[in-house]
């Protein structure tokens, strides 16, 4: 179905980043560009600009426009000065004219539209996985048993569950994943909920409930935990920028367990809303600088961290986070320090 939505003839204006700094054009960037799909805002801002993650402040707002970040597969992005500032404007003229920036209307899929982020790497996340903490998990209704007594379940089949289903009609089946520690304080942060299928209600009688499977990603077997569906907003775009509170702490954990990070990995760290770390906050990543010898005084001296890269949160709990990297300028590994940028 089709969407009408508000374009905007959009401009990247490389102004100012905070007072007193100039953000810097890449050496090399091309004059024009044209929009492909597949593209994100972020990967487009690091063709032109030394510190892409700053596009946020660079897109030129309209205040008649409620998002003029909607840019299309086939907008032409031109470089030009203005004011002695650089500037990307959006040509769509066949005589190269710029196109005043003023809303327009455009009719068009909103999901065609550019994203500042590849939102397919972190859909599951955004809907489903979750973080909560062992007495909930341990106290929330669990799969008995399959409905003709099967030990196994998938989509379409009923399942018995035990519990207090008395806060919902629908619920996420849970396996219990890895438990979250901080590698310092050996503070327990949460434990991973695996999503693993969904779950409707169908009838009660005392604690035991039928439920019918209508989602598995994987088998459903006795003791999967039943937790009510979240109500809460989804971020559909994200607009990255530098954490409220300056706030140091580490990558704690990977996605599918693996040691090695790149980029567009996700990755979890020790910090969370407690932090005051929301989705969009962005970070660098630090490797911890090593251990030398000094030669002159044979002193044994820890050399300084060293920058490797950049990540987003994208999703935020009480203690931890998760977020994407979106830069990595070496191998990256769970371990490594997170910083304000």
């Amino acid at each position: 179905m089709k969407n009408t939505v508000l374009g905007l003839c959009l401009g990247l204006v490389m102004a100012l980043a905070q007072a007193g700094d100039v953000l810097s054009l890449k050496a090399g960037h091309p004059q024009s560009y044209v929009v492909k799909k597949g593209d994100t805002l972020w990967a487009i801002s690091g063709m032109f600009l030394d510190d892409p993650w700053f596009w946020p402040e660079l897109w030129h707002y309209n205040p008649q426009v409620k998002n003029p970040h909607l840019i299309y597969p086939g907008d032409v992005l031109k470089l030009m000065w203005v004011d002695g500032k650089p500037v990307l404007v959006r040509h769509s003229a066949p005589d190269n004219s710029v196109v005043k920036l003023t809303p327009e209307m455009r009719i068009s899929e909103i999901t065609d539209a550019i994203p500042a982020i590849p939102l397919d790497v972190i859909a599951p996340f955004l809907t489903r996985s979750r973080v909560v903490s062992d007495a909930d998990l341990e106290q929330a209704p669990y799969v008995l048993a399959g409905k003709r007594g099967n030990i196994v379940a998938g989509a379409g089949d009923q399942i018995l569950g035990r519990g207090d289903f008395s806060k919902d009609e629908t619920y996420g089946v849970y396996r219990r994943g890895q438990v979250y520690k901080d590698p310092v304080t050996r503070e327990v942060l949460g434990v991973e909920a695996t999503d693993i299928g969904t779950a409707n209600l169908l009838a009660t009688e005392k604690d035991v409930a039928t439920l019918t499977l209508n989602r598995s990603t994987q088998e459903i077997r006795r003791a999967d935990r039943l937790l009510p569906m979240e109500v809460r907003h989804i971020h559909a775009r994200f607009e990255p920028k530098a954490p409220v509170e300056n706030s140091n702490g580490y990558i704690i954990a990977v996605e599918g367990g693996v040691t090695q990070v790149g980029s567009l990995d996700v990755v979890t760290l020790n910090l969370g809303e407690r932090n005051k770390l929301e989705p969009g906050d962005v970070m660098a990543i630090y490797s911890a600088g090593g251990i030398v010898t000094d030669p002159v005084t044979n002193e044994r001296v820890k050399v300084p961290d060293v920058r490797a890269g950049l990540l987003m949160v994208f999703r935020s709990f009480e203690r931890v986070s998760y977020a994407l990297v979106l830069k990595a300028e070496q191998p990256l590994k769970v371990g490594d320090i997170v910083k304000n940028p």
